[in-house]
């Protein structure tokens, strides 16, 4: 018999070894996209608590909005009365995990009707 000069052993091996940083950065891109949608899904939260608190009871919309959200998310809270509507604005950064991404901050904005009589009126 003759002896292989060259073996194919370990071949598979390798090619899974160069394989998985490309799993990896996937897996990592997926987590991200979840990330992002999560933090989106807290700012619109947060904002619309904030604005139908605010409305019903004037001075307790930001501490609502704070309250409605996972703690230490870092969100700034902004909100506006202007005659018959309340505007609430939640901000709230997004942290990447994958380096050399930066991702732009979730914002999302809410608007109800201000059912303070004091302000409407009769």
């Amino acid at each position: 018999m003759r002896r292989r000069i060259r073996s194919d052993r370990g071949q598979v091996a390798l090619e899974y070894i160069g394989f998985i940083p490309i799993l990896l950065f996937v897996a990592l891109c997926a987590i991200q996209l979840g990330w992002v949608a999560y933090v989106h899904e807290q700012a619109d939260t947060a904002a619309r608590t904030a604005a139908r608190v605010e409305a019903q009871h004037p001075g307790r919309g930001r501490a609502a909005g704070m309250a409605a959200i996972r703690e230490g998310l870092g969100a700034d809270i902004d909100v506006a009365s202007t005659g018959d509507a309340v505007t609430a604005v939640a901000t709230i950064p997004i942290n990447s995990i994958i380096p050399g991404l930066d991702p732009e901050d979730a914002v999302a904005t809410a608007v109800m009707p201000n059912d303070d009589p004091e302000v409407t009126g009769p």
